[in-house]
């Protein structure tokens, strides 16, 4: 991905790539999400991925703007797949 990913029960919950944050939440929330200040979805390699997205400081001014993100990445990853690991 070329930045740093933090994984949480063996599967990508949030990274940092350059000085954005990457979040990884429920598809059916992404619509909202990029509505928000500082958000756009996440087109890495120029294929956008609904349930990904960049966040940049202007959408983390906060304490509660910070913790919004990495709950939506949390909630998520109870569901989510993890991935196949590679041998």
């Amino acid at each position: 991905m070329g930045g740093l990913t933090f994984m949480y029960n063996d599967k990508m919950c949030v990274g940092i790539i350059k000085d954005e944050l990457m979040c990884r939440f429920d598809p059916a929330l992404h619509e909202t999400a990029i509505s928000k200040t500082g958000c756009r979805t996440m087109d890495f390699t120029k294929r956008p991925m609904s349930g990904y997205v960049m966040i940049d400081e202007s959408g983390m001014k906060t304490q509660k703007d910070f913790e919004y993100w990495i709950s939506l990445a949390l909630d998520f990853n109870k569901k989510a797949k993890s991935s196949r690991k590679r041998k």
